[in-house]
């Protein structure tokens, strides 16, 4: 009895440790099966790079440009990566697709008439995304450039109320990250409207240092087509080539007038524009000939897409044709390299960014008793 009791013990305690054995076994294989997955997944993770995982835009060159796409006071780390905040890092911002050459949204000719009544108010609340100081960023993809407009500007309220009417809507729908810079000239001395862009383009990249591209434009044009995209290319670009009162023909060929752009590069290719322009008339033309002797070209949207409307109004008093226009023309070459963006001298007296536009006031003195030639 006592040995068929032990040879049953002994074959329970077989079984038992048998049983453990196996245990062992299975542990130690779904151990290893973990671990590999684990492995597996920690080397697709470093095979994508930390930085790039945690900050999508700290690869692009673009970064600076692109407020939402990376923290504009970032330190960097030893390996010249953002370092991540250790203490509520926030969600990271997706980044966006680069706007497309052709905006989907454009509506082609446009119906433009200034009979009808336009309260800022009414500007206002048709343009909703616009921010304090006329500063628009669209919210759908990221634009190549960031554009200033700059308008040259003195006893125009009436005709700004309807370019930021009509303009803004038109800016949005071409995907533009853009501001509006309406450069006031104080008192009432002789207009001069190529100082006044001058002095815009300096103000704006205090304001803003990406700005890349610059839109220099009167006051009192509208595009009749928002396909005449403002932008900048590799040459200076004429916009405004068929106004209405010219009977939507270019005057000339050498005519520069109304509505240009240029890149910054550009711009400070030429020495920017001529100063001493004072009362109407020459400085574009002035203008061309700088980009002529430069070695640039004009380059012009389809005659049929830059189609302009002038609001009508009688020539402004303090703004009467130059006399030494032609002279000065003449001399271009002479004067281009003393005279422009270098030379400037004016006073700002006031900054007031408005709900469309900033406002700048500034003092650009008065022309000289005797204007100097060439």
């Amino acid at each position: 009895m006592s040995r068929l009791l032990g040879g049953t013990l002994e074959r329970v305690c077989k079984a038992v440790l048998l049983l453990c054995l196996l245990h062992f076994l299975v542990a130690v294989i779904l151990y290893f099966d973990v671990y590999a997955q684990h492995l597996a997944f920690f080397s697709r993770f470093s095979a994508r790079g930390p930085a790039r995982a945690l900050h999508p835009a700290a690869s692009s060159s673009s970064s600076s440009s692109s407020s939402n796409c990376s923290r504009p006071n970032a330190t960097a780390s030893s390996s010249g990566l953002p370092e991540v905040p250790s203490a509520r890092p926030g969600p990271t911002a997706p980044m966006l697709p680069p706007c497309p050459d052709s905006p989907p949204g454009l509506v082609g000719r446009l119906l433009i008439e200034f009979t009808s009544p336009m309260p800022l108010e009414r500007v206002q609340r048709e343009n909703p995304g616009v921010l304090m100081g006329g500063r628009y960023t669209p919210p759908d993809c990221t634009p190549a450039q960031t554009v200033a407009v700059i308008i040259p500007f003195r006893h125009r309220e009436h005709h700004l109320r309807y370019w930021l009417h009509y303009l803004h809507p038109i800016l949005r729908r071409q995907r533009l990250r853009y501001g509006v810079y309406v450069i006031n000239q104080h008192g009432e001395d002789t207009f001069n409207r190529a100082k006044l862009l001058n002095v815009g383009f300096l103000e704006a990249l205090k304001e803003d240092a990406a700005y890349d591209c610059f839109i220099f434009s009167d006051v009192d044009l509208v595009p009749m087509d928002d396909r005449n995209l403002y932008r900048c290319g590799d040459q200076p670009r004429h916009f405004a080539i068929a106004m209405d009162k010219f009977g939507f023909r270019l005057p000339y060929a050498g005519y520069f007038g109304g509505v240009s752009g240029l890149s910054k590069a550009q711009f400070l290719r030429i020495n920017g524009f001529p100063n001493e322009y004072w009362g109407w008339g020459g400085e574009d033309d002035d203008i061309f000939n700088r980009i002529s002797l430069t070695g640039m070209k004009i380059s012009r949207p389809d005659i049929r897409i830059g189609r302009y409307r002038m609001i009508k109004h009688d020539r402004d008093k303090h703004n009467e044709p130059n006399p030494q226009r032609f002279t000065k023309i003449q001399n271009t070459k002479l004067t281009m390299k003393r005279d422009g963006i270098g030379s400037v001298r004016y006073q700002v007296l006031e900054v007031s960014r408005q709900p469309l536009f900033t406002n700048i006031t500034v003092d650009i003195g008065r022309p000289p008793s005797w204007p100097p030639r060439g």
